[in-house]
């Protein structure tokens, strides 16, 4: 059975209480969630930059849409939260970003791309995943979630915090 996962990210105001109230936009709007990982903590990017640590975390959810329905819901939670794109790496109250849709490749000049192209080289992703969806496999190469995290940097997984740990 393929699944649908969404990341979350924040490091404004408190990110427990965003997710919490993030979770029920989705609900509102027809994505169940199945899972939710825990809180993990993770440096701002780029080191140096003096923003507040990111809180992250990732939920495995359902969804009866399409990836492009449900990617244009997270943009429209984003924007009720706060959240004005446009500046790279800049603080944010809220970002969910759409990792997985059913095990679909895509890359579209719309801004849609499955699976996200930027996670498999992401602790503060990978690590949250791990807890919900430790069976995942990259859909593209077929690697397995561990083999990713096995990857990373050292220096991307020691400043990681389990905040339930």
């Amino acid at each position: 059975m393929s699944s649908i996962y969404i990341a979350f990210g924040a490091n404004l105001s408190n990110p427990k209480s965003t997710f919490t109230k993030a979770v029920g936009a989705l609900e509102d709007r027809g994505v169940a969630i199945l899972k939710m990982s825990g809180l993990w903590q993770s440096p701002a990017w780029p080191a140096g930059s003096g923003q507040p640590d990111y809180i992250n975390a990732c939920a495995q959810v359902d969804f009866d849409g399409t990836a492009r329905e449900l990617l244009n819901i997270l943009h429209e939670i984003e924007a009720e939260f706060g959240r004005e794109r446009g500046e790279k790496n800049a603080a944010r109250r809220l970002d969910l970003d759409l990792l997985d849709f059913k095990g679909q490749v895509v890359r579209d000049k719309n801004g849609l791309n499955l699976p996200h192209p930027r996670m498999l080289s992401r602790g503060f992703v990978l690590l949250p995943l791990s807890e919900i969806a430790g069976e995942w496999r990259d859909p593209v190469q077929g690697k397995a979630l561990w083999d990713w995290i096995a990857r990373l940097p050292l220096s991307d997984v020691a400043p990681m915090r389990n905040l339930r740990a």
